[in-house]
């Protein structure tokens, strides 16, 4: 036997009574612990054997068992209570022992649960690789790179018969920084299959994607996952058939602006009455103003603060006025603009120029209305201008 076992008991007579039975080797660990020590020593555990004394401490053991994370816990208790032991194994519990258990019985048992140990030992290596690449995120098994992601998963289906989803999900923002991330991703965790996937795309914002699954069940799915987070969260579904990565991407976040807009309270909205649109102008376009600025000072900041060392040999320029805002993006070769412009005091206009060479210039314009343009819009669309442009100008130093 090789690996560490952790004896968890408040009666110090068990550790002698089990380490007797243990026949530990010299590279073996052995680590002794009482149950009030257990919520600071919670680390040492998740890649050991635990081996449990429920004795006067039934309640304790269970919860223990709920919080253990996979790790192998052995149970031993002096009388094998029916509904006890049942309880033990379904709250996570490896094997149940009493004093009657035979020595090689219990020898077989542990055996088998170092050998879970060491699989969960070459896990966690792995896990850390792939943490160190910004490939997964350290608290959850959330994946960071979901263009990739798609593009792999999308090649995939396209050669498939089966109908899947990719569900785009967000607070709105008044609940935005209300609710952890870790929060978001254990319950969404929890209630999917493990074939499923979870990406993160923005802050508290995610890519669901539902494998095998058609638009209806992918709803009831979100209804289940929803009614367990303790803030307001919205969902966009967009059924994956025929389209590419970025079409998919659009169509899902479009769905999740639209539940976002409809259910929406818009108490700091402009109010904009149309049997009163002749009132004064100048009112409307300071309230339009302020209403801007509400939304763009703080999304372009936040994305200045999160890009600003991410992008080698990129500088970040923002700029806002009272007649436009605009972000630019240089890099050596190439540039970028995204310009938000407010011809009247209802529409909003926001026009993205890539410009790879004098002759190469990519323009596009989007038409938003008051009531659309909204900080998680905007936000949405300032990553994809992003992603878009450090694709453009890989070329610079190549």
């Amino acid at each position: 036997m090789q690996g560490q076992i952790v004896l968890i008991s408040d009666d110090s007579d068990f550790f002698d009574y089990i380490t007797s039975k243990l026949l530990l080797r010299k590279n073996d660990a052995l680590l002794n612990l009482k149950f009030d020590e257990l919520p600071d020593k919670m680390h040492l555990i998740n890649t050991s054997v635990l081996i449990v004394n429920s004795e006067n401490a039934e309640q304790q053991t269970l919860e223990f068992l709920s919080l253990s994370n996979n790790a192998p816990a052995i149970v031993f208790a002096y009388n094998e209570y029916e509904n006890f032991k049942s309880d033990a194994y379904k709250h996570g519990a490896f094997a149940f022992i009493t004093p009657m258990t035979p020595d090689i019985e219990f020898q077989a048992l542990l055996v088998s649960a170092l050998n879970v140990t060491s699989l969960l030992n070459k896990n966690q290596q792995y896990r850390d690789i792939l943490v160190s690449k910004n490939i997964i995120k350290p608290s959850n098994e959330v994946l960071l790179d979901y263009n990739s992601v798609l593009d792999e998963e999308l090649a995939k289906m396209h050669n498939s018969s089966y109908s899947s989803v990719l569900v785009a999900i967000s607070p709105d923002e008044k609940t935005k920084f209300l609710i952890t991330p870790n929060q978001i991703e254990t319950v969404i965790l929890n209630n999917v299959r493990k074939n499923d996937i979870l990406m993160n795309y923005a802050v508290n914002k995610y890519f669901l994607l539902l494998y095998d699954t058609d638009l209806e069940d992918a709803k009831k799915i979100w209804a289940k996952i929803s009614c367990r987070i303790p803030e307001r969260m919205y969902a966009g579904f967009a059924k994956i058939f025929s389209m590419n990565r970025q079409q998919l991407i659009n169509e899902a976040l479009n769905k999740l602006h639209e539940a976002i807009n409809y259910d929406k309270v818009y108490s700091n909205m402009l109010e904009i009455n149309e049997n009163s649109e002749r009132k004064n102008f100048k009112l409307f376009r300071q309230e339009l103003n302020k209403k801007i600025n509400n939304v763009v000072i703080p999304v372009f900041y936040h994305l200045k603060q999160k890009y600003s060392e991410k992008l080698y040999g990129i500088s970040i320029e923002q700029e806002v006025e009272e007649k436009y805002s605009c972000m630019e993006l240089k890099g050596r070769y190439t540039s970028a603009v995204f310009k938000i412009t407010t011809p009247g005091f209802a529409n909003i206009n926001i026009d993205i120029t890539h410009i790879t060479s004098p002759h190469n210039i990519d323009a596009k314009r989007i038409n938003l209305t008051l009531e659309e343009f909204e900080a998680g819009l905007l936000e949405d669309l300032l990553e994809q201008f992003i992603q878009e442009f450090r694709k453009e100008s890989k070329n610079d130093f190549t």
